[in-house]
């Protein structure tokens, strides 16, 4: 028997290889969605100190471009000949040194009981009959 040379296509090898890496993304997307579980109390506290420090940051990088475009403001009114006159705009407010105060824990009981404010009179799921509805 004489064998017959086979042959693939091009295109069908660069479908191949394209679906086959399609698919191999779209597993890793699924893996890379997996739920994450909380973080530990020190991490959780870490991470809003972390947040206060970057809004303080903030804060800070606001105060110092207010110096400096009021600084650019004036030398522009006192260089240009036909500057308007200033405005009246809020003085730059500097917001001091950065201090972090942790947010107090609760209670494990205050924590833990039910609120009493918004009990229910019945259940949502049924319709309270009206006393003005007409009646047929």
């Amino acid at each position: 028997m004489e064998e017959i040379p086979m042959t693939v296509h091009p295109t069908f090898l660069a479908r191949l290889s394209s679906a086959l890496a399609g698919g191999l993304l779209m597993g890793l997307s699924l893996t890379a969605q997996a739920k994450l579980p909380p973080p530990s109390p020190e991490a959780a506290a870490k991470a809003a100190e972390a947040a206060a420090k970057s809004a303080h940051a903030a804060k800070v990088d606001n105060y110092k471009l207010c110096l400096y475009q009021d600084k650019a403001a004036a030398h522009y009114r006192k260089t240009a000949k036909d500057a308007k006159p200033a405005t009246t705009t809020p003085a730059c407010a500097d917001p001091g040194p950065f201090v972090y105060t942790p947010p107090a824990d609760k209670p494990a009981e205050a924590a833990a009981a039910p609120s009493s404010a918004g009990v229910a009179a019945s259940p949502p799921s049924t319709k309270a009959p009206s006393a003005s509805a007409p009646k047929s």
